[in-house]
């Protein structure tokens, strides 16, 4: 079996969320493909099943080292960079991937012949619980007066349910530490899989946002770029005008506490359907190789 890997939400090799790409998998079973996520141990290996478009996308199974996933964010955008570089191999506008949640668009521009930036249009989200401060501020190690008051804490999907936890700066963002003990119990009682703190404080001043994506697997405690996440973040935006408006376009830097440096982009808006969510950002090869059949 060949594989690649790349890096996605990545300004340049070495940074972003890693990713793990195989081909000739189709006979593959559920149970291999697990067992060699766990081998490579990124955040996500995904697996092209079959490279012949079927109803106009490309079958595409997802895998933690731990579980397998109806979708996610930086494998979408990875997969079809692959599929469009290494199966296509012409520039093309639009790649689908077809996922257990449905099938996910991914739009390109290039630079030269080369694909510069990747668009993936999620689906459209669904709100859920809110949460007081009280548990939440003792499940992340945090202060009830590090919480921005003015936004909710609340349960947003868009194909994969988070948490998402407004808070004050960019010190109380760096100061979460989650609740090991804790945090099972609560990711299975609100049927999360992971929690999203931010802040409008960053880094560097170009940018937005500062995110943190937290618990999502033993194996991986925090996610360096999570596409998924930040979809949810984006709806999140809209629905409770963060910025003033029901439009966002906003620069999001993850990962930069984990030396992962990532940019994540936001394009999201309010229309007669509801909350249309797009999620961007760059791709870059880094290496392939091969699984030999013998042992």
């Amino acid at each position: 079996m060949r594989f690649y890997i790349v890096d996605v939400f990545a300004e340049s090799k070495y940074s972003g969320n890693q990713l793990a790409v195989f081909r000739d998998s189709g006979k593959l079973t559920g149970g291999e493909m697990q067992r060699i996520a766990q081998e490579m141990h990124y955040s996500e290996t995904t697996f092209i099943t079959s490279e012949e478009p079927r109803d106009g996308g490309y079958d595409v199974r997802v895998f933690t080292p731990s579980f397998e996933l109806p979708f996610a964010g930086h494998p979408t955008l990875g997969t079809a960079y692959v599929i469009q570089s290494r199966i296509i191999g012409k520039p093309t506008k639009l790649v689908r991937l077809n996922m257990k949640v449905g099938q996910i668009p991914v739009s390109f521009s290039f630079i030269n012949g080369r694909a510069d930036l990747l668009w993936m249009r999620q689906k459209e989200p669904i709100f859920g619980r809110r949460f007081e401060e009280g548990p939440i501020s003792k499940l992340l190690g945090l202060r009830p007066s590090d919480f921005d008051t003015k936004f909710p804490i609340t349960h947003v999907s868009t194909g994969i349910p988070f948490v998402i936890v407004p808070l004050k700066g960019l010190k109380a963002v760096r100061r979460t530490r989650v609740a090991q003990d804790l945090l099972p119990r609560f990711l299975k009682s609100t049927k999360s899989v992971a929690i999203l703190v931010f802040s409008k404080e960053t880094y560097r001043k170009e940018n937005d946002l500062n995110v943190r994506v937290l618990g999502a697997a033993a194996e991986i405690p925090e996610d360096p770029a999570t596409g998924s996440a930040n979809g949810c973040l984006a709806a999140y935006l809209v629905k409770h005008h963060y910025f003033g408006t029901d439009r966002v376009d906003a620069r999001v830097e993850q990962g930069y506490e984990i030396g992962r440096k990532s940019l994540i982009l936001l394009e999201a808006k309010e229309t007669a359907r509801g909350i249309e969510v797009n999620v961007g950002g760059r791709v870059r090869f880094v290496a392939s190789g091969e699984f030999p059949d013998e042992d």
